[in-house]
């Protein structure tokens, strides 16, 4: 045997077992299998908008009117010239 053909088949040997992809065949898609994965990723980022847009606990949403009744109370008792009630009367 020829040194090339000993080294060819010890390459052989040691070298992993060739796949599909490695011989340049592509591999098979399902397209139902990946439009439905589009879908369920398009699905959690449209659920992650509408939590950050609506989904506020109500200890969060209480906390808010708090904090929005002080600053009114605070820009009430700031202004210069009182406010009246439809009657004339100072509120």
């Amino acid at each position: 045997m020829s040194l090339d053909r000993i080294l060819s088949r010890q390459a052989s040997v040691d070298s992993p077992r060739r796949t599909r992809h490695d011989r340049g065949v592509s591999n098979v898609v399902n397209l139902n299998k990946f439009r439905k994965a589009r879908a369920k990723a398009e699905a959690k980022k449209r659920a992650e908008t509408n939590v950050r847009l609506h989904g506020r606990t109500k200890a969060e949403r209480a906390i808010e009117a708090r904090q929005k009744a002080a600053l009114e109370r605070c820009v009430d008792g700031a202004r210069l010239t009182p406010t009246t009630d439809d009657d004339g009367e100072h509120a």
